[in-house]
């Protein structure tokens, strides 16, 4: 079931024994990972064991108190070019005196105005919210508003677009349409994405392989590799009896650790 990552696969972001500390509080023990080029990767521990705090560190938000993180080849050492990030509070990641166009275009002032407008609208038409470019934020639901956050992030063409725990403040059917749609993206643009996430299901649902922590000071319990086709379906994919295997081997590996 678990497997080391294909040597013929490029190595978007390596992770190599970090770990954290905030005084005498250990967060993260010792994670190594290999986050393949191309792929959906998938974080998944229980509440309290760093995760966030692992992303953070990746995106170059915050440093290792040991360790290693490399992207593209170069270390880290604050936010590397190419990558893009959403959160899980969306509500808070966009400005709510902007239309929907104006807050996802916001990153891309250093670019020209005809570029701008068309990155704008790709982007929008890849998560699905034409005809809402006028809207403002609080116009709009939950779940169109962390389309339009996903839709910022796109627009800025990452390399590696990180996600945490982006689907935890919306309701199940919202999150389940969210999953879908950051599937057919990957499908259509073939972006590397790191997701953090607590939900098991999840982490099986999207990846490609799920990087499953142990309970704090965390450190890898597994990589599993999640050998489910694609395309995936709500319904299909989550009968298949593949599915439910894997869901109970990540699950004893969070209790067990």
């Amino acid at each position: 079931m678990t497997s080391a990552t294909s040597t013929e696969q490029a190595i978007e972001l390596e992770l190599q024994s970090v770990s954290k500390s905030y005084g005498k509080n250990l967060a993260v023990k010792s994670i190594t990972a290999s986050i393949p080029q191309g792929k959906v990767s998938v974080i998944v521990g229980p509440s309290g064991c760093g995760k966030s705090t692992l992303l953070r560190i990746i995106s170059g938000l915050d440093f290792p108190t040991q360790g290693s993180v490399t992207f593209n080849g170069a270390p880290v050492r604050g936010v590397p070019e190419g990558l893009a990030m959403v959160f899980q509070d969306y509500s808070r990641s966009l400005f709510p005196w902007m239309r929907v166009d104006r807050n996802i275009g916001f990153p891309l002032r250093h670019i020209s105005a005809d570029e701008r407008r068309q990155r704008v609208q790709e982007a929008i038409d890849a998560v699905g919210l034409k005809g809402k470019e006028k809207l403002y934020p609080w116009q709009m639901s939950g779940g169109m508003q962390q389309r339009a956050a996903i839709a910022r992030a796109l627009a800025s063409h990452p390399k590696l677009l990180l996600m945490d725990e982006p689907y935890a403040s919306v309701d199940a059917q919202t999150r389940a349409d969210l999953e879908d749609l950051l599937l057919d993206i990957h499908a259509t643009l073939g972006v590397t994405v790191l997701v953090v996430t607590h939900d098991i299901d999840e982490s099986i649902y999207l990846a490609d392989h799920v990087i499953a922590l142990s309970a704090p000071p965390s450190v890898v319990a597994e990589t599993v590799e999640v050998d489910l086709p694609r395309p995936r379906n709500q319904i299909s994919t989550k009968q298949d009896p593949r599915f439910v295997e894997l869901r109970a081997h990540v699950t004893s590996l969070l209790r067990s650790h």
